[in-house]
């Protein structure tokens, strides 16, 4: 999820809204997206340009991994999209040269564990965290790239003017099987065109990485060290700029690297000399700042703060008119539009446009009128239950969508195969609308029912819809 202007744009599926308009852009030209082969894992925005990373899910011998399969960019608001594949290393690529010396690396030619994890760009420079690739930069607007050489974990700096040793299993090669600075995660251009890159193994921050030869880039590496002032965890999730101040914060997960690591998010005034710590414990997948308040997404809901991180509290359930966010959801990422702040959870996006007072829910919604774009021959129906088939254990909710055409009482009940009523879980007066009913697997006296068909049956003015949910525990 990011945002220019009053533009938000998400993944996986490149959409957009402008202004918060209902109708969210698809995209027509992106063959990636358009063919299902690749899902939008990162984004970067300025005027009439967009880049997305993309990536896939990889099945292996060893389980699923995310693997990478390049980037979409378009440089007129989405009307035209051109593809660049991912920036592998070649078999052959076996060296590189830093500061005049040679050194040996192992080659990255594969996709798999190498999604882009975060792009951004400045100009014709484009940055991309690439996990097993580390970090790579193309000068010429992705025509070509190379991967930029981190730290070892072990240096608290990287220059030209010195020699290093990459540890690899007793060899001195650079090799991100065996340094966690090397596995790409996060990367930040901020206003002063310092380069920040967070990994699995710490913060590098490089203040000529944006315009300085590939062999000539310097890096300050800053990792957990038990102080008081310093980071929390060692895994760099995002990375952001306070508008208003230019303070960089971010989010900061345990790495397994060090004993004393913790979740939380942190924030830099002078660059990355210390650091002031917040939400500590707490498990943070995003931040952004909206009038003067800062926001923090993670998995244990969403928090704000009105006086500079000084006090913390955490924004009650979300819920609009017709439906909510469940309370289990986790909340994975945050952004602002010029009067809308925008919310990704685990159970749909939520906006507000007046701090948090009022809300609106957007789901990927399937028109009861059949007109979907992503499904052309979709039939059009009255009422539909999802997820369906549905899992108490695992998805804690089944919505049911339905419309009401005339004002009056509406009344939803469930039954089981007999036709015995389970429970009703709707009743009241509503005006005409679509609306959510949700239900969470129990009867009326709160025991689990048991694995089969459940049927729904709606009653509004002038009219009965019924429909079936199976139940799979």
């Amino acid at each position: 999820m990011e945002t220019f202007g009053d533009t938000l744009w998400i993944g996986p599926g490149l959409n957009r809204t402008i202004d918060n308009s209902a109708n969210w852009y698809f995209p027509e030209n992106a063959q990636k997206i358009i063919n299902e082969e690749g899902s939008v894992y990162s984004l970067a925005l300025a005027q009439d340009t967009v880049w997305a990373g993309l990536g896939y899910t990889a099945s292996t011998p060893n389980g699923d991994v995310q693997s990478g399969l390049g980037f979409h960019y378009s440089t007129d608001g989405g009307e035209n999209w051109k593809f660049i594949k991912n920036p592998n290393d070649e078999e052959d690529d076996s060296t590189f040269v830093y500061g005049g010396t040679r050194y040996a690396k192992l080659p990255v030619t594969a996709q798999q564990q190498s999604p882009s994890f975060e792009v951004a760009f400045k100009g014709e420079t484009v940055f991309s965290a690439n996990w097993a690739l580390g970090l790579v930069r193309s000068q010429d607007f992705g025509a070509n790239w190379k991967r930029i050489i981190l730290p070892p974990q072990q240096v608290d700096t990287l220059s030209p003017d010195n020699e290093y040793t990459f540890n690899s299993n007793g060899t001195n090669r650079y090799d991100p099987r065996f340094d966690q600075n090397l596995l790409g995660f996060s990367v930040f251009i901020d206003r002063s065109n310092r380069v920040w890159c967070g990994t699995a193994g710490g913060l590098n921050i490089s203040d000529n990485a944006l315009t300085a030869p590939a062999d000539s880039i310097r890096w300050r590496h800053i990792q957990v060290d038990g102080s008081s002032d310093g980071l929390l965890g060692n895994w760099i999730i995002t990375i952001k700029q306070q508008p208003s101040t230019g303070d960089i914060w971010m989010t900061n997960w345990s790495s397994g690297l060090r004993d004393n690591e913790s979740f939380g998010i942190v924030r830099t005034r002078n660059g990355g000399k210390s650091f002031d710590r917040y939400l500590q414990g707490k498990r943070i997948n995003d931040i952004d700042f909206s009038d003067g308040v800062i926001y923090a997404a993670g998995d244990d809901g969403l928090f704000k703060s009105s006086d500079g991180g000084a006090n913390w509290t955490t924004i009650p359930q979300i819920t609009s008119a017709n439906t909510f966010i469940k309370k289990s959801a986790a909340y994975y990422s945050i952004a602002s539009t010029t009067n809308r702040l925008w919310v990704g959870t685990g159970d749909g996006i939520a906006s507000t446009a007046d701090g948090g007072e009022n809300w609106e829910i957007t789901r990927v919604n399937f028109p009861l009128d059949g007109n979907n774009h992503y499904q052309q021959d979709a039939p059009d129906v009255n009422a539909y239950a999802y997820p369906n088939p549905f899992s108490p254990r695992r998805h804690s909710l089944v919505r049911i969508k339905y419309e009401v055409k005339k004002a009056g009482q509406v009344t939803i009940r469930l039954f089981d195969f007999r036709m015995k009523l389970i429970k009703k879980i709707a009743s009241g007066d509503y005006t005409p609308g679509t609306y959510e009913a949700v239900w969470d697997g129990t009867t009326t006296n709160g025991k689990d029912v048991a694995n089969g068909a459940v049927f729904y049956q709606i009653d509004s003015p002038g009219n009965t819809i019924r429909g079936k949910i199976l139940l799979i525990n």
